[in-house]
């Protein structure tokens, strides 16, 4: 049985001075808690903050004792985006960054956030805007609380949508509504959300995290490696033709045929009683 491991700690590189952290991380039971830490800003998305959730991101990413991870976002909002004033303080005074954020921290991010070898769950906790939307559409899967809102408004800042949502929201939604959405900054709330496919559950405001986090621990009481299989072949079947996808079906299922995994639940199978899955 695993032991519950409960720590709070900030990605940096001193992880005892955390009191301004944009970020906080927390485990427990094989679960990490990512926290988007910005409240009174509605966790909109600062370079410190993107690079601190990148970090993070990897980091779970090759930690074993990291089985699911969710994210989420403090006070009233999971993530209002990009943070503006940020961004044009930095554009104002010439700095080059702002327009180079996309391929240096959003597209990262998504990447990170597909690849990663483990369930991803957003507790949607508020506001999901722009960038903030489109990270939680890359999560494996989104608890929303019901007075939870999503909205695109690229368009309303002249910008084009990024973070991935051009490839996730017509494949969550279909691509009329998505286009809709993003080409007339349409909000959603979180019971029309649920209607679409957009989120996967809705639940009473103030639960998305404690509901989210439940689902996190059963799945990282299952078989982890199984969960990192199946999310490689959705990931390839999403824009591969038929013999890829069938392809790479096979591969994984030759890969997780030869799990410990496997083996346990055929013989909990047989002998009638709960498997203990490893990961292994």
């Amino acid at each position: 049985m695993r032991t519950e491991r409960k720590t709070e700690s900030t990605v940096s590189l001193d992880r005892e001075n955390n009191h301004d952290a944009e970020l906080l991380v927390s485990d427990s039971d094989s679960v990490r808690t990512l926290t988007l830490n910005r409240p009174d800003a509605f966790n909109s998305l600062t370079v410190r903050l993107k690079e601190e959730l990148l970090a993070a991101l990897h980091e779970a990413a090759g930690d074993p004792a990291v089985r699911a991870l969710v994210i989420t976002g403090s006070g009233r909002a999971f993530c209002a985006g990009q943070d503006l004033k940020e961004h044009v303080r930095l554009l104002s005074s010439g700095d080059p960054s702002p327009l180079s954020t996309v391929e240096k921290h959003y597209n990262p991010l998504t990447q990170a956030l597909f690849r990663m070898p483990k369930p991803v769950i957003a507790a949607v906790n508020g506001m999901a805007a722009g960038a903030g939307a489109s990270l939680s559409y890359a999560c494996d899967l989104r608890i929303a609380a019901r007075s939870a809102k999503f909205l695109l408004a690229f368009a309303n800042v002249g910008l084009a949508a990024d973070s991935g949502a051009s490839w996730t929201l017509p494949r969550l939604i279909g691509y009329g509504r998505a286009m809709e959405l993003m080409l007339l900054a349409q909000p959603v709330d979180a019971e029309e959300a649920l209607r679409i496919g957009m989120v996967t559950r809705v639940v009473d405001d103030g639960e998305a995290l404690a509901e989210a986090q439940r689902l996190a621990a059963r799945m990282a009481a299952g078989p982890t490696t199984a969960y990192a299989k199946i999310k490689h072949e959705m990931l390839v079947a999403a824009s591969a033709e038929l013999t890829d996808a069938l392809g790479a079906e096979a591969l994984a299922q030759a890969e997780a045929g030869q799990t410990a995994d496997h083996r346990e639940a055929v013989e909990a199978f047989v002998e009638k009683r709960e498997a203990d899955f490893t990961g292994l």
